[in-house]
């Protein structure tokens, strides 16, 4: 079918369904953006779209879902407890410093950005 009846029969399908507009282009953004969110990785988000270079689809998205970020870090925070609880606990001379804020985020300036509190002895 030729892109544009294809895009003219779906404006008409969607002005009929009474459904917000939506454009073709915005079915893919979503497309891309609920994969990411179900735990797609980057290569196979980059060739499902057919970008050429994975740098577009990590500009394009990753942004999009800073859920994913944090389901990651949560991932490997809880793959690194599993270690560590294992092991006896002893506090390093910075931890029994006390309490500190420890800084997170993105070198690269475009992710979520945030703080959290370190607490001496928490994983044990």
């Amino acid at each position: 079918m030729a892109p544009d009846r294809l895009s003219r029969l779906f404006r008409k399908l969607n002005k009929e369904s009474g459904l917000p507009p939506v454009g073709l282009h915005d079915l893919r953004h979503s497309a891309a953006t609920y994969a990411l969110g179900v735990g797609m990785n980057l290569k196979t988000l980059q060739a499902m779209l057919g970008h050429a270079s994975i740098v577009l689809t990590a500009d394009t998205y990753t942004s999009v879902l800073p859920e994913v970020t944090h389901k990651a870090a949560e991932a490997t925070a809880a793959l690194a407890l599993r270690d560590t609880r294992s092991a006896p606990c002893a506090l390093t001379p910075r931890e029994a410093e006390g309490p500190r804020r420890v800084s997170f985020g993105s070198h690269h300036g475009n992710a979520r950005r945030g703080s959290a509190i370190v607490v001496p002895g928490e994983r044990c």
